[in-house]
């Protein structure tokens, strides 16, 4: 027999609930302040080198009654289970209305009481200030801090203090962007996180599945804006689909053609497009390819008052002030001939993958996660646990009914809408984007059927309406998964209606998506139906069944128009079944595949992002730093006169602009040039005179090793700002090339391992040149003011 190593898991974990439960009575006859003495007894035990799975259950039971006394709730015994799976770093899979919320207090409680450093990442502010608010008051009346890390009404927080708090609520991007502009700062005191010591991921699937491959990215420093955008765009549309570009079979991706590279080749007069010559207007015909083929407006983004604004692909929401990177958002301007937003450079970047992987603990909960447990496992080594549910699940799942054509469809969903409108009978239809979201509006109304639109208002408005989508005789129309995290509470008389009636109008790209959608119906044991109305002309079918499909189409197209066919009539048997299914099975392997091939390409960043961090961090905290500038010095000589076809005039031109404004030449023998080791003792002998001339307006160490940190620090930030842009860019291009060509991860490495060798010897130029040619402005006070050259 086969070893099951999660129900042995299960196993132990049960244990370790009953011996919490068991404490329940001795816990109700202790007094408040007995209660809360528990905090500073375990604090002190932990202090004393006691491990927190020592103290989990007499924790556990006593956060458990805490709960009770404050909140008025008590965790059930499967929450209890829950919180002990999440504590040992696992991902819990709850259903919907079984009290995700009041579960994490056990483990935040837990790991709170070891000090600053741990988070309950939601997937949206509303939410993380929510539940800071109602569920810290449990920990405050425990001697915990906790806050909300985002503010509800945009005002600017002080991050330092409320990171320093035991227990912090958040969103996994404000956490995120946080890090990175952690590691812009130029003194270690300014720095804003503590350690990254344990967080819980709320929804797990959606921001570390479904999120996870877009990176968060901290941009700035704008560049100078190209003229190629429009004129690379009129230059694309004139080009011929299969014979100039061609598309992957789920038709997400694009690239040229040999064909289409000749082609473009002759237009512009050139050869050899491909070349490091032509990178830039490659990379910007590469960009209009995408922006026009791939990019869909009114599912990707819409365009209001000149504005192409991007759409969230989980909630259809307008996320007003958000760009895509790399210049691909200036290319879908230049598509809706629009005017052109500033470009700006990315200055540090990080994937969510490569950040959580950063905690020394991660867990997650989501209605969804057996599904997907292979890749939490491969990615980030989180085994998945399913919890049972408090009372038995009594919600019907009805089978797919398939349709010929979305006409077809949308009729025979209307008319189930209508049958349950008739009877008050709540209703969740969720579609696939926003533009349709909007047809069944209209649809709907045309119909005389009252209802409510989610798919972009704030992230409070979307809460009151879900939270109001179970009274009778409400319907509810939402783009994909909006409202996530609201749970959604039968109105008076619709449990005996039959309860929730939730309604997908087409498969998404992943099982898991559509299970979190059956899962807003039959909360906590109570009555609900799912069903799902799909047909051939479904974007998951349209992008991911094969090409015989088409034919299919065709003929039963042909069948209706010869009367064999019924109009509205289902598709019987399971080879339409099949085709939806097997669909979405693709969609799924491709989205998966995608999401590894970031970590990959990511993880070839994080290489050198550590580095780079790790060398800030070390030069920020060390008091004597002139051993590192020595070794900068020493390197970047030897580099540079072991170089070719150094001349009088161009090592004239390269000392006057590194090491010294004033140098004179007059004095120079030109024999030194004939021999390496004598060009470099020359150079850093003008250098070290220099630094002398500084040392005069430096007249201490402290002075002078100020300057060496801000010297590198500026050095380094610029180096690695130009290397973060130069990688994003080169992700678009890579990413864009036919796989069948070329291998993009190993295209990334090589050319990335490149351009970090021009990033090391830039930064060990700068560090020279802000340090001899920066202007010093010493005050009365003795501040110094630095001015770099």
């Amino acid at each position: 027999m086969r070893f099951d190593f999660n129900d042995f898991r299960l196993r132990k974990y049960s244990k370790i609930t009953k011996k919490i439960l068991a404490l329940d009575k001795e816990y109700q006859q202790l007094t408040d302040e007995q209660l809360q003495a528990k905090t500073i007894l375990f604090r002190e035990k932990l202090a004393e080198g006691a491990s927190l799975e020592s103290i989990l259950v007499e924790a556990y039971a006593t956060i458990r009654e805490a709960d009770y006394r404050i909140l008025g709730l008590k965790p059930f015994e499967n929450q209890v289970l829950g919180g002990v799976i999440l504590h040992y770093g696992m991902v819990a899979q709850m259903n919907t209305g079984e009290g995700k919320t009041l579960t994490a207090t056990m483990p935040m409680y837990l790991n709170g009481l070891t000090g600053p450093g741990n988070f309950l990442v939601t997937v949206n502010g509303y939410l993380a200030n929510r539940d800071a608010e109602e569920i810290g008051k449990v920990y405050h009346w425990m001697g915990l801090t906790s806050a909300a890390g985002v503010s509800p009404d945009e005002e600017e927080l002080d991050m330092q203090a409320i990171y320093n708090n035991d227990i912090v609520y958040t969103t996994n991007s404000a956490l995120g962007f946080d890090y990175l502009t952690d590691n812009l700062v130029e003194n270690a005191t300014d720095k804003k996180l503590n350690d990254l010591n344990f967080a819980l991921v709320d929804e797990v699937d959606s921001v570390l599945l479904d999120a996870a491959q877009t990176p968060l990215v901290i941009s700035g420093s704008p560049r100078v804006q190209s003229n190629l955008f429009n004129s690379t765009d009129r230059i694309v549309k004139s080009l011929q689909k299969d014979k100039d570009y061609e598309f992957s079979e789920d038709l997400t991706s694009v690239w040229f053609t040999k064909e289409g590279i000749k082609h473009l080749e002759d237009y512009l007069g050139i050869t050899n497009l491909v070349s490091k010559r032509w990178s830039d207007l490659y990379r910007h015909l590469v960009l209009a390819l995408q922006a026009n083929y791939t990019i869909k407006r009114n599912q990707d983004y819409v365009v209001v008052d000149d504005e192409v604004l991007l759409l969230d692909s989980e909630n259809g929401r307008a996320l007003t002030g958000m760009k895509r990177e790399s210049g691909i958002h200036q290319a879908m301007e230049a598509k809706e001939e629009v005017p052109l937003t500033e470009q700006t450079r990315a200055m540090a970047s990080i994937t969510l993958q490569n950040f959580f992987k950063m905690f020394k603990k991660l867990s997650g909960m989501t209605g969804t996660a057996v599904t997907s447990a292979r890749e939490f496992m491969d990615v980030y080594n989180l085994p998945v646990l399913k919890v049972p549910t408090h009372k038995p699940n009594i919600r019907v799942d009805r089978p797919d009914i398939v349709y010929a054509t979305m006409d077809e469809k949308i009729e025979a969903t209307v008319k189930l809408v209508k049958k349950a409108y008739e009877v008050q009978r709540p209703v969740l239809l969720k579609t696939g984007s926003l533009s349709l979201s909007r047809l069944y509006s209209r649809v709907l109304l045309k119909n005389g059927i009252v209802h409510n639109v989610l798919n972009a208002q704030s992230e409070s408005k979307e809460a009151m309406i879900v939270a109001d989508a179970g009274q009778a005789g409400a319907i509810t129309v939402a783009t994909s998964m909006a409202g996530r995290g609201t749970d959604i509470k039968l109105g008076p008389g619709v449990k005996e209606k039959g309860g929730l009636l939730v309604i997908g109008t087409e498969r998404m790209n992943s099982r898991r998506v559509d299970d979190q959608l059956r899962g807003r119906a039959g909360r906590q044991g109570d009555p609900g139906e799912s069903i799902f109305l799909v047909s051939l002309e479904d974007k998951v079918v349209i992008e991911n069944a094969p090409d015989w499909v088409d034919k299919y189409r065709m003929r039963l197209a042909q069948a209706l128009k010869e009367g064999k066919r019924k109009y509205g009539e289902p598709l019987r048997g399971r080879r339409a079944k099949n085709i939806v299914e097997r669909a979405q099975q693709a969609a799924d392997t491709k989205a998966e595949s995608a999401r590894k091939s970031s970590v990959k390409m990511d993880d070839i960043l994080r290489i050198q992002r550590e580095m780079i961090y790790d060398f800030r961090d070390y030069v920020m905290a060390n008091g004597d730093l002139g051993e590192i500038t020595q070794r900068i010095w020493d390197d970047f000589f030897k580099l540079y006169s072991s170089g070719k076809g150094i001349t009088r005039d161009k090592l004239s031109d390269f000392i006057i602009n590194n090491l010294d404004y004033n140098y004179s030449d007059e004095q120079f023998d030109s024999k030194i040039l004939e021999d390496p080791e004598q060009v470099e003792q020359y150079v850093l002998k003008v250098a070290k005179q220099k630094w002398e001339d500084q040392k005069l307006i430096l007249d201490n160490e402290f002075k002078q090793n100020y300057l060496k940190r801000l010297s590198i620090l500026k050095a380094l930030d610029v180096a690695w700002i130009e290397q973060v842009d130069n990688l994003s860019q080169l992700k678009t291009v890579v990413s864009s090339r036919s796989t069948g060509q070329h291998n993009p991860i190993f295209e990334y490495e090589k050319e990335a391992m490149n351009s970090f060798r021009q990033m090391r010897k830039a930064f060990w130029q700068n560090t020279i040149k802000y340090m001899l040619l920066s202007d010093l402005i010493v005050g009365k006070n003795e501040s110094i003011r630095v001015e770099f050259p």
